[in-house]
C-alpha cells in the first residue's frame, strides 16, 4: 500500500512513515542515503561522450550553413532603415531554436539512462556474494517477521525487509538498523506485494537467495467481517510473490502458513497427514496459498517449506523488539495483547468469547508458541531446504492450554488484577487445537524450548511496561 522505498545500509536518519497510498497508484521511490545510484566511471564517459556530440553537432550545422548552395539571388538585404538587414536575425534565430532543441534531447537522453537500473552502480544487495545469503523478508516490519530478521542478521545473512507497513512497525526497523549499521547487512524497501509491477522491479534490482514470505493480515475475527481483503492480501500477494521468484531465478521459498488450514479437526493431537478443512477465510486464505505453491513446486525444482505455527507469543529475550498491534486492531488482536492492555488500563478489563466450548473448562484450547522458538524454526527451514524438495511441518509446542489458563498466566506475569468479561463465542473460532512437532523435530532438529508460559509471558511483559506507545510515533515525509 505504499509508492515509496526507503533504504538504507546503515541507518534512516529522517525515516518516517509515508501518507497512506491510494490504491490505484503504487510506484516506488528511492529515498535515504543511496538516493543515487550513479556510477562515476560510467557517468564521466557518458558525459564525455555527450559533450563531444554536441560539439560536432554545432560544427556541422555551422558548415551546412556556410556550405549551402544559393541558387537563388540573395534578398534585398537594404529594404528598410539605413539599409540594416532584415533576413539574417531570422536566420540566427532559426540556427538558435535547433541547438536548444538538440540540447533537450540530449538532456532527455542522459535522463532516461540514469533511471534504467543498469546504468546504476552495483550495492551488496544487488549482487550475490560466496559465503553470504542474502534473505528477502515479507511482513520484516511486523511482529514476527521483525524477529525473524533479528536473528537472520545475528545470524550474518544479509536481509532486505518490504513492508507496506499497514501492520508493521517502522520503528522495528529503526531498532534492527541501529543494532546492524554496516554497509550491505540491512535494507528496507516499503512497498506493496499487491503490485506486481513494484515487486517485479524489487526483484530485479536485488539479488535474492532465499524468500522468507510472512506478510499477511491475520486476524480470525476480521477475516469474517471482511473475507475479501484476506484473500486479496495473503492468496492474490503470494501468486506475485511466487511468480516474481520465478521470473528472477530465486529457488528458496520460506511459507509461513498457519494451523488456521486445519479447521477443527476430529482427532488431536495435529499432525501434517491431518486433513485440512478451514472454517475461516483466513485458514482458507492461507490453504489456498499452499496449494498454489504445492502445484508449482511440482514442475520447478524450487527448495519450499511451508510452517503452520500456532498461537505466538513473547518477545525477544533481550528487550529490543516486542508486539506493538496498531490500537483499531486491538479487538482482533492476540489475547497476549489484549491481556496486556487490560493490565495497563489502556481497555477496561479482558474479555473472553466463548465459555461453552466441549473443552475441560468450557474456553478454547491452544497451542502457544513462543516467538523465539518460532525464528529458530524458520532458520532450521531455511538451512535444511534443498532444490526440488517440498517439506511441510508443524511448529508447536505440542501442548495445548485453556484461555482461562492463560489469563491466570498472564495475571501472575504482570501482577495485576485484570478483569475478565465472558461474552459469546466468535464467528470462525474452534474449540481446541494443538500440534504433534515430532516431526519437525525428526527432519530439522527443531523442537521448543520456551514452554513456560508465564516466563514467555514475563518477557513480553516487560518489553510492553518499557514500550507505553510501542514503538512511538513516526512523523509523516510528505
Amino acid at each position: 500500500m505504499a509508492d515509496g522505498t526507503i533504504t538504507g545500509d546503515s541507518s534512516i536518519s529522517s525515516l518516517l512513515i509515508p501518507k497512506p497510498r491510494q490504491k490505484e497508484k503504487t510506484t516506488i521511490q528511492k529515498l535515504g542515503p543511496r538516493t543515487q545510484f550513479v556510477c562515476p566511471t560510467l557517468s564521466s564517459l557518458f558525459h564525455r561522450f555527450w559533450n563531444a556530440a554536441f560539439v560536432r553537432g554545432i560544427l556541422l550545422l555551422q558548415m551546412q550553413n556556410f556550405n549551402k548552395p544559393r541558387t537563388q539571388p540573395r534578398p534585398n538585404r537594404s529594404y528598410a532603415l539605413g539599409g540594416m538587414d532584415h533576413t539574417e536575425p531570422n536566420k540566427k534565430k532559426g540556427f538558435v531554436r535547433k541547438i536548444i532543441f538538440a540540447s533537450f534531447l540530449i538532456a532527455l537522453c542522459i535522463f532516461m539512462l540514469k533511471q534504467s537500473p543498469s546504468f546504476r552502480s552495483p550495492t551488496p544487495f544487488s549482487r550475490h556474494e560466496t559465503g553470504i545469503t542474502h534473505v528477502l523478508v515479507t511482513g520484516g516490519a511486523g511482529y514476527i517477521g521483525s524477529h525473524a530478521t533479528l536473528r537472520l542478521l545475528k545470524d550474518s545473512y544479509r536481509v532486505t525487509i518490504v513492508d507496506n507497513l499497514s501492520r508493521g512497525n517502522i520503528g522495528a526497523v529503526k531498532v534492527l538498523q541501529d543494532l546492524f549499521p554496516q554497509p550491505g547487512r540491512l535494507q528496507f524497501i516499503y512497498a506493496d506485494l499487491g503490485d506486481a509491477k513494484s515487486v517485479n522491479k524489487i526483484f530485479s534490482e536485488n539479488a535474492f537467495d532465499a524468500v522468507i514470505h510472512f506478510a499477511a493480515v491475520a486476524y480470525v475475527g476480521e477475516s469474517t467481517l471482511d473475507p475479501l481483503k484476506y484473500y486479496h492480501n495473503i492468496t492474490s500477494n503470494t501468486l506475485v510473490v511466487l511468480e516474481a521468484m520465478a521470473t528472477h531465478n530465486v529457488n528458496t521459498l520460506i511459507y509461513s502458513s498457519t494451523c488456521a488450514t486445519y479447521g477443527e479437526p476430529e482427532k488431536m493431537p495435529i499432525t501434517e497427514e491431518t486433513p485440512q478443512n478451514p472454517i475461516n477465510p483466513y485458514g482458507k486464505a492461507k490453504k489456498m496459498s499452499e496449494d498454489i505453491i504445492q502445484d508449482f513446486h511440482q514442475n520447478s525444482d524450487m527448495a519450499v517449506m511451508i510452517l503452520r505455527y500456532f498461537n505466538v507469543i513473547g518477545s525477544d529475550p533481550d528487550g529490543r523488539l516486542g508486539e506493538a498491534p496498531r490500537p483499531e486492531l486491538r479487538e482482533h488482536g492476540r489475547i497476549s495483547g489484549a491481556c496486556f492492555d487490560a493490565a495497563r488500563g489502556i481497555t477496561n478489563g479482558l474479555k473472553v468469547r466463548g465459555t461453552d466450548y466441549k473443552t475441560p473448562d468450557g474456553t478454547c484450547i491452544r497451542d502457544y508458541i513462543d516467538v523465539t522458538d518460532l525464528v529458530d524454526a524458520h532458520v532450521k527451514a531455511l538451512e535444511n531446504a534443498k532444490p526440488g524438495h517440498l517439506g511441510i511441518y508443524n511448529v508447536g509446542t505440542g501442548k495445548g492450554r485453556s484461555v482461562k489458563e492463560f489469563v491466570e498466566a498472564c495475571k501472575k506475569a504482570t501482577g495485576a488484577s485484570i478483569k475478565v468479561d465472558y461474552l459469546p463465542r466468535r464467528p470462525g473460532d474452534y474449540a481446541e487445537v494443538y500440534s504433534d512437532p515430532s516431526k519437525i523435530l525428526r527432519e530439522l532438529n527443531w523442537s521448543a524450548r520456551h514452554t513456560d508460559l508465564e516466563k514467555s509471558l514475563e518477557v513480553a511483559w516487560k518489553w510492553q511496561k518499557s514500550h507505553h506507545n510501542g514503538y512511538g510515533s513516526i512523523k509523516t515525509i510528505f
